[in-house]
């Protein structure tokens, strides 16, 4: 019989991580993390990595794992979950996959087929281009070189527009005509679950979640962080703005409490609609009833 992996997906706040170390524990299993911004060391806090507790509960693999300075790809990512998968299988124990970046559990689960990497300097130059231009006219060149992408961002969308024009230039699309993002076939036989927990729940574990965050110190974490090197990618962890925008004093606490709490609430929506992508997935609508089916 074909080793057994499960994945626990689902939105911010939805209990997955404690759903996933308990799983973890009956099974024998241990947890590959599947969190993109989890793999940075350094703001413990603000990305929410595993307690103490949970990791001397359960052996946890791809937790704070790059320095702020280093540019991740989900394509690294995919060969260092691979390797951790089958290094827990060789091991006979079961591979517990948790997180809620879809596209890096997909990359996790399967053979990721990532579009070709531009050449260095192209995304600085685009982004200065962007700058210099204004969102319109960068807009419109995007629409000359790739319509069906265009259609797909908005112009003000600064990140996703810049990121369109640097496929483009390699020849490739950020709205290609056929996706091959879920077409391989899982490494292992995978049973996907996802917490649909109500969203009135997931709303008030993120407004008290954030404040513990604030109560743990995860301002004097950011202020540390910002004395070094932070790459465009580690840039892009959740919250980092709004906590840095409070060390700058260019907020009050309760400013940024309120700022990232609506931007949790924002991507815990996006997660969702990750979650409605993940193929064969089989909804749960809370962590009692995962550890029910699985």
């Amino acid at each position: 019989m074909a080793p057994r992996v499960i994945a626990v997906f689902g939105p911010t706040a939805s209990g997955k991580s404690d759903a996933a170390v308990e799983l973890a524990e009956r099974l024998g299993g241990e947890i590959v993390s599947c969190d993109a911004m989890q793999l940075y060391r350094g703001l413990p806090i603000l990305t929410n990595q595993p307690t103490a507790g949970e990791l001397a509960r359960v052996p946890h693999h791809l937790v704070s794992m790059w320095g702020l300075d280093h540019e991740g790809s989900v394509a690294e990512f995919g060969e260092m979950a691979h390797s951790a998968i089958d290094d827990v299988v060789e091991r006979g124990r079961v591979p517990v996959l948790c997180g809620g970046s879809g596209l890096y559990l997909r990359a996790a689960v399967g053979r990721l087929e990532a579009p070709p990497q531009p050449a260095p300097g192209v995304r600085p130059r685009l982004e200065e281009l962007y700058d210099r231009v204004g969102a319109g006219a960068a807009h419109a060149m995007l629409a000359e070189r790739d319509p069906r992408a265009a259609r797909a961002v908005h112009a003000n969308d600064r990140r996703r527009v810049v990121r369109a024009l640097e496929l483009a230039e390699t020849g490739a699309s950020l709205s290609p005509e056929r996706s091959t993002l879920w077409e391989h076939e899982p490494r292992y036989p995978t049973t996907v679950f996802g917490l649909d927990v109500p969203a009135d729940e997931v709303r008030r574990r993120i407004e008290r979640r954030t404040q513990e965050m604030f109560a743990a110190g995860v301002e004097d974490e950011v202020r540390t962080a910002l004395e070094g090197a932070i790459s465009h990618t580690a840039a892009r962890i959740h919250g980092l703005q709004d906590v840095r925008a409070l060390v700058a004093g260019e907020i009050d606490r309760s400013e940024a409490v309120r700022r990232l709490a609506v931007r949790t609430r924002q991507y815990a929506k996006r997660q969702r609609v990750w979650m409605r992508r993940l193929p064969g997935l089989i909804s749960v609508r809370s962590a009692g009833e995962l550890l029910e089916r699985a």
